[in-house]
């Protein structure tokens, strides 16, 4: 007898982020949440993505005892500007008991019919900066901070409940020595000059925040034709700024603007934060925020986050701007590794853009559907 029950208090709350602690406790791959930070994703007065979404927390009980969460979401935007009846689901972490994944799955789409919803799918998040997909290749590696680590025997749970794979994302890495500056040195000198642009030079993070409403705008511009794509508000924009820009090393990110100064290019990339995070255990406190600062300061990985290219710019080669930019800042860090995060399998362009660093799959993720309606 499976046991549910929302989420309803703090000390329920904790119980639902800290889970995955107790679930992974003897995994070398994946990489604990902040405990703190997980929390406010879950609070409306922290994230206003949760203005625009409906989020329901379910805790599952077997004789007692936690064996399972699972996060029910509707993201309002997409239901009724983009007439997507899709009914999300995220943070789905369960014991090897078709029972408790079948129950937990069951709530979402009983939330989803009682909405005139069509469909369920996930593991996704609130958008399209959140968390995505369950891994299916790729589990002797660890996790990064910005993906989700599963076991192996969830894809069988989602397959057993009737779940066919709605998309398909891939993670690659490739070693810095891979790259090869012969390949864009002396073609971003001739887009520069072309096109009149300027790779601008970042190096505290008070430099980067008037450029980051324009850079969310070119985000919301260069993955509008992806498949179910969000825009960001205004108003996600500021949460955004202050979740994730001083996580990141100024230097690491890249905005590349014409003589107007309007932005045409941006990428941003992350300090390896994992074996931090491992070390932390989820609590900043008394020495986690070291770890965090350590691992900015030295890590030898780096995480490419997000690459965006003004529409109108796409094709003409951009992004050897980007990427010699990157080349020099690396050089001088000492970067040995560089990894991507999930990228759909089906985006032709992105893959091109990475062609000549051999880059390696090393991960496959996936999202799952089902009829609901």
């Amino acid at each position: 007898m499976i046991k549910l029950k929302e989420v309803q208090t703090k000390k329920d709350l904790k119980a639902f982020v800290k889970f995955p602690f107790t679930l992974y406790k003897d995994s070398k791959y994946w990489v604990p949440p902040i405990i703190s930070q997980e929390m406010k994703t879950f609070n409306k007065k922290e994230n206003p993505v949760l203005n625009d979404a409906e989020v329901k927390l379910f805790l599952a009980y077997k004789n007692g005892k936690l064996v399972g969460r699972i996060a029910a979401i509707i993201n309002w935007l997409e239901v009724k500007e983009q007439k997507q009846k899709k009914m999300r689901f995220g943070w789905f972490d369960f014991i090897d008991d078709l029972e408790v994944s079948q129950t937990l799955l069951n709530e979402v789409e009983n939330i989803g019919k009682s909405h005139n919803l069509e469909y369920a799918e996930g593991p996704i998040g609130f958008s399209n900066l959140d968390k995505v997909g369950v891994m299916t290749e790729g589990f002797d590696s660890i996790a990064s901070m910005v993906t989700w680590y599963n076991h192996a025997y969830y894809i069988k749970h989602y397959e057993s409940a009737g779940y066919k794979v709605e998309k398909s994302y891939s993670e690659s890495k490739f070693p810095f020595k891979n790259v090869q500056p012969e390949f864009f040195k002396k073609a971003q000198e001739i887009i520069k000059r072309r096109y009149q642009l300027t790779p601008l030079k970042l190096t505290k993070t008070e430099e980067v925040m008037p450029y980051a409403d324009k850079m969310f705008d070119l985000f919301n511009e260069s993955y509008a034709s992806l498949s179910s794509f969000v825009a960001i508000n205004d108003i996600q924009k500021e949460y955004f700024k202050k979740k994730f820009i001083s996580f990141i090393n100024p230097e690491y990110i890249k905005f590349i603007v014409d003589k107007d100064d309007n932005m045409i290019g941006f990428a941003i990339v992350m300090p390896g934060f994992a074996k931090a995070l491992q070390k932390m255990n989820g609590k900043l406190f008394p020495l986690g925020f070291r770890h965090i600062m350590h691992a900015k300061k030295h890590s030898k990985d780096a995480i490419f986050y997000l690459i965006g290219i003004h529409p109108d710019y796409q094709n003409k080669g951009v992004h050897a701007v980007i990427f010699n930019e990157y080349y020099e800042t690396f050089k001088e860090k000492g970067i040995e590794m560089c990894y991507r995060t999930p990228e759909l399998e089906d985006n032709e362009a992105i893959k091109k853009i990475w062609k000549h660093f051999s880059p390696e799959v090393y991960k496959r993720r996936k999202t799952f559907r089902k009829n609901i309606a």
